[in-house]
């Protein structure tokens, strides 16, 4: 995906959403008659990627998924932009070429030769914790390490939620947030992906659910973000209609008190900077 000058024009746009496709509750034309309703200038589909090692999420019928997205591209042209992404996961990458863009995160553990979901329920996260003998750091270098090698050699269009590890953090005694140790290896890693030239997205998906106060990255690592001028895009990781902007006004001012000026969205097919 490649990148333009300045947008002058306010856009709004969303494109981490996931529709009844993988694990979503709304159609993707529903999702397009709300963003039109709500003032879109573009939504963009990013529904999870075939993992063959776990069913639960992710979509089985990629090509009637891939179909649909193209008719409604057709129907709403004019009114709305719709790009066809897919949320691939660091441990199986897709075709790519097949999509407008890739959201690249990384969901799981793998460990020896088991995958271990950390963002599904908390009972499935302490089980990760439990087969680390609740050694967070290890833990912590170990999923930051795999993620991102993902990142500098994929190199997909977007990041996603990069400290998802973080999910369930806020629900009980911190393990990660308040650890010092911890955000130091957070720290480190996100200072080796800063300079992938990758879009990192800023996420309130957990905000809405109630699980977390605050977005994706950290702000301590939206603030190493911005010291190398890494490019950053509002995204609400959208299940139902009802999210699709969730949170976006106090990320945006968030991300204004740390020295953001500009966010990046999908513009005539390529990302374009929007000023805060």
């Amino acid at each position: 995906m490649s990148f333009l000058g300045f947008q002058e024009n306010i856009m709004k746009s969303n494109l981490h959403t996931h529709s009844s496709f993988c694990d979503g509750k709304s159609t993707c034309e529903e999702i397009v008659v709300a963003a039109i309703n709500k003032g879109f200038t573009s939504i963009g589909f990013s529904g999870h990627a075939y993992t063959d090692f776990d069913l639960r999420y992710c979509m089985k019928d990629t090509e009637g998924y891939i179909n649909e997205v193209k008719r409604l591209k057709e129907k709403y042209k004019g009114e709305i932009e719709i790009y066809l992404g897919v949320e691939e996961d660091a441990h199986c990458p897709v075709e790519r070429e097949r999509f407008d863009y890739i959201i690249g995160s990384s969901h799981y553990y793998a460990l020896n030769g088991e995958y271990y979901p950390i963002d599904s329920s908390p009972d499935h996260f302490k089980r990760c914790l439990e087969v680390y003998n609740y050694n967070v750091e290890k833990m912590a270098e170990d999923y930051f390490g795999h993620f991102c090698d993902y990142i500098n050699e994929r190199k997909p269009d977007i990041v996603g939620h990069f400290d998802l590890i973080t999910k369930f953090d806020e629900m009980g005694d911190s393990l990660f947030l308040k650890n010092e140790k911890y955000n130091r290896i957070a720290e480190k890693c996100i200072e080796a992906v800063a300079d992938s030239g990758c879009v990192f997205e800023v996420n309130t998906g957990a905000i809405s659910r109630g699980y977390r106060r605050d977005p994706y990255p950290a702000i301590n690592l939206l603030y190493i973000l911005k010291k190398h001028n890494a490019k950053v895009t509002l995204a609400s990781d959208s299940h139902s209609v009802e999210t699709l902007d969730f949170g976006f006004d106090e990320a945006k001012k968030m991300l204004k008190d740390i020295g953001f000026k500009h966010i990046f969205n999908l513009h005539n097919g390529h990302f374009v900077k929007e000023e805060l």
